[in-house]
């Protein structure tokens, strides 16, 4: 079988044996893959660093004859982000975004868009620091890209304006109109809230520069958020417990 070759981001990677390694990476053309990386543990010359988390490589590899590993061959180049391993705050929340993509993307659906975002997302963190609007606007662009973004402008069941101030939640679906909620202890968020996240998803999504929420809206959007998460992914990411502040 033809080899395949293309840009790839490395999310995790599990040491096998005594050489080998697994790897889990986002490719930009093939979507969320898992591979066999025989003697990446000895092998300089065929990998390199190339297949430490996080790092931005080109993968060549072969589709497997049995079972679910590629077969990975080599690595080409690439950016390491060593930039980014300057600060715990900045690695653990690089890492958090890379386990929500494991998380929240089904493996080998094509999706350039979230690579593209995740691409964006670690650049930034190259020269930037780790900031609650960072790591809100990695949380909402994942959800949304991978078809769960909750409805933000209007209820998620009758599709009616939302008009309250403040605005009961459906967890997953999103905003509730008053007549549409199930009871007074519906989980809320106020209307001003739910309209700067629907403003900012709006946005080009590669962007990650020059935002700015108030505290109010950190706050409510980190409990929507951490809701969807804990509802839509098997286990929650490991490194959420390094951040600050940790909202699992």
């Amino acid at each position: 079988m033809n080899p395949v070759t293309g840009p790839a981001i490395i999310l995790r990677c599990l040491a096998y044996g005594e050489a080998d390694r697994i790897v889990t990476f986002l490719s930009r053309d093939h979507g969320l893959l898992k591979g066999f990386a025989r003697s990446a543990r000895t092998s300089r010359k065929r990998f390199g660093a190339a297949l430490e988390p996080l790092a931005e490589t080109v993968l060549c590899w072969r589709q497997p004859q049995r079972g679910t590993l590629v077969d990975l061959q080599e690595a080409e180049g690439g950016n390491l982000h060593l930039e980014l391993r300057r600060d715990l705050e900045v690695v653990a929340l690089a890492s958090y975004g890379c386990e929500l993509v494991e998380g929240l993307c089904a493996e080998e659906q094509p999706c350039p868009e979230v690579f593209a975002v995740v691409r964006a997302f670690l650049a930034y963190l190259d020269t930037q620091p780790a900031t609650p609007e960072t790591r809100l606007l990695m949380e909402l662009r994942l959800l949304s890209l991978s078809g769960y973004a909750p409805h933000l402008t209007n209820c998620c069941r009758c599709g009616g304006p939302l008009g309250e101030q403040t605005v009961p939640l459906d967890i997953p679906g999103g905003a509730l109109c008053r007549r549409c909620a199930a009871s007074d202890h519906t989980p809320s968020i106020s209307l001003p809230t739910l309209g700067s996240l629907a403003r900012s998803l709006r946005t080009r999504p590669t962007l990650f520069a020059g935002f700015r929420f108030s505290p109010r809206t950190l706050e409510e959007a980190g409990i929507l958020v951490s809701l969807l998460l804990r509802h839509h992914l098997q286990t929650l990411p490991k490194s959420l417990s390094l951040l600050t502040p940790d909202r699992s």
